[in-house]
């Protein structure tokens, strides 16, 4: 509804602000490359398990520290017994003990048997009700490297957490890379299309202005028409690929296949400048996935350095206060202070197959690493030669549109001077077509293999490209 000059002030007023806010909920959301990449590490699955990942070696670092310092317990118990030995000990505890808990009534020096009388009193007690307040403290001295190893291990998951972190990190960055410049690229093949269209519905109306002249056949006419078809399912087909695009672009940020979004401007992705071989050694030292690797692997060092610590003694010290009631209360006062060393001296090789497995695990990562190692440096390589190759590619395509571009042009004079066919027009404009779709196909692959290299070598950052 428009409103019109005989709508009443109110009413143009209300509908006026009703278009607007319309306008406002129809407009898409416009993401440049670097808010792109933002919305996606904000809430991407994968940087949300890295997340977790290093949440739970940070709670390991924590405990292993932990394990250096005391242990206090406070504990209450409450017992009930008539066994003889824990009943006689329980009022010892309370300082309730008598004689008569003894039997004493029942020695008689002048009978000549009584060392060989039973107490009664003694071998069967009345039951006893104990109340035992209890605080107590642990400290560990020596544990033959095992607190340390752990401490050592908790950290070296934390390192590879986070380096794991940075790694899901930047293949998000290049995911979303390929997505947002997949649109732009799947709107060059539509100006491709459109170039396409706009030259096909040329040649049909030339070509029936030439066969009013009698001056080509009917032939000429159904050829051109049947090619400015094949030139609609193209551009069909182009403007589909738009719009897949963009729903890659949404999965990747998470957000509803309905949400309007677009994006702005299209990124440059810099070649990297010097030597490859100076990439590959910087790959070797800052790859997030290598720097992970190593992480674990002094983390299945410290594990051969916890399964050694059963071979050595263990030493701790122990502090400990107690009151004893026969009610609730917190009489009969003691404490206990005391130190333990241990030894295991055999344990039927339990302590030597541990040390065997935490070694032939840490062997078997120390190979992954030399194996992923072998291959990053691989992997440098083949992405610097296929970013060369891409640019490679970029020129010979500019250079071939500009050629297809000129020969369309020759050919479109011959036909009209009537030294050529239709057949021979038609097929110069299909490799021009051709070759612009090519071009847009070369700088997109340029873009994506670019930032292959930089992901490769472990410095893929928006701000960086």
């Amino acid at each position: 509804m428009q409103p019109t000059n005989k709508t009443p002030a109110r009413l143009r007023l209300l509908i006026g602000l009703g278009l607007m806010v319309f306008a406002a909920a129809a407009r898409p959301e416009t993401l440049d490359f670097a808010e792109a990449v933002q919305r996606a590490l904000s809430q991407n699955p994968d940087i949300v398990v890295a997340g977790t990942q290093i949440g739970q070696a940070q709670a390991a670092v924590k405990q292993s520290e932990g394990a250096r310092m005391p242990k206090v317990t406070a504990s209450v118990n409450v017992t009930r017994t008539n066994d003889a030995l824990n009943a006689f000990g329980l009022k010892l505890s309370q300082r309730n003990a008598t004689f008569n808990d003894f039997g004493a009534g029942e020695f008689n020096p002048a009978n000549p048997g009584v060392l060989d009388v039973a107490p009664h009193n003694l071998n069967y007690p009345d039951p006893v009700n104990n109340f035992n307040a209890r605080l107590e403290a642990q400290l560990p001295l020596y544990t033959g490297g095992m607190i340390t190893g752990y401490n050592q291990q908790a950290k070296a998951y934390l390192r590879a957490a986070r380096q794991g972190d940075i790694l899901a990190r930047q293949k998000v960055i290049f995911d979303v890379l390929r997505a947002y410049e997949g649109v732009h690229t799947a709107r060059a093949y539509e100006d491709v299309a459109e170039l396409g269209r706009n030259a096909a519905e040329s040649y049909v109306k030339t070509i029936e202005s030439l066969l009013k002249g009698g001056v080509v056949v009917k032939s000429d006419l159904l050829s051109a028409k049947v090619h400015l078809e094949d030139v609609k399912v193209q551009q069909a087909q182009a403007q589909n690929a738009v719009q897949q695009a963009l729903d890659q672009l949404h999965l990747l940020l998470g957000m509803p296949l309905t949400a309007p979004l677009d994006v702005a401007g299209s990124v440059e992705v810099r070649p990297l400048p010097g030597k490859l071989s100076d990439y590959q050694a910087e790959a070797l030292k800052s790859n997030p996935g290598l720097a992970a690797l190593r992480n674990q692997l002094d983390a299945a060092q410290a594990a051969v350095k916890v399964a050694r610590a059963g071979r050595y003694p263990q030493a701790g010290l122990l502090a400990r206060f107690d009151t004893n009631d026969n009610h609730v209360g917190f009489d009969a006062h003691s404490y206990t202070l005391g130190g333990q060393v241990s030894w295991q001296v055999f344990d039927g090789g339990v302590t030597s197959g541990a040390i065997q497995r935490a070694q032939a695990g840490r062997d078997e990562l120390a190979a992954k690493l030399n194996q992923a190692e072998n291959g990053i440096a691989y992997q440098m390589a083949e992405a610097w030669r296929r970013a060369d190759e891409a640019q490679q590619r970029v020129t010979a395509r500019e250079l071939a549109a500009s050629q297809a571009e000129e020969a369309r042009r020759l050919v479109e004079k011959r036909y009209a001077n009537g030294v050529t066919t239709i057949t021979e027009l038609l097929a110069a404009q299909a490799q021009l077509d051709k070759a612009r779709a090519d071009l847009v196909a070369a700088r997109y692959d340029l873009k994506v293999q670019r930032a292959n290299a930089r992901l490769v070598a472990g410095n893929l950052q928006p701000d960086q490209l």
